[in-house]
């Protein structure tokens, strides 16, 4: 079994590699804006994780979203339509959560291939 953890820190690694498969999850690095730009924010920040680990968003297998209000579906939905490479949708599911910090809206946990 290969296990690489990238940028990793005292509580955690930006990123875990584990025979081929990147598990990251991300945040709002702001925490502004509405339920849409924190979801856009946050999708580029996933964006930068894979390309650093020589991966893209096409090859996103799982996507688990955690919205702090449901009501923000669609506004979501809005930021990941623009942003998922077109046929290329992963699984995903959508739940709501209380996040750690009280300005986060939205929190996303992604599997993705190398």
């Amino acid at each position: 079994m290969s296990l690489y953890r990238h940028k990793p820190g005292k509580r955690m690694s930006e990123a875990v590699v584990v025979n081929g498969l990147i598990y990251t999850v991300q945040v709002p690095e702001s925490g502004e804006g509405d339920a849409r730009a924190q979801t856009a924010e946050t999708l580029g920040l996933i964006d930068t994780v894979l390309a650093e680990l020589d991966s893209d968003k096409s090859k996103i297998v799982e996507a688990t979203i955690f919205l702090t209000d449901l009501t923000d579906f669609d506004a979501m939905n809005e930021a990941w339509d623009a942003w998922v490479a077109e046929g290329n949708a992963p699984v995903r599911c959508t739940v709501q959560a209380k996040l750690a910090h009280p300005d986060w809206k939205i929190e996303i946990r992604i599997v993705a291939s190398r």
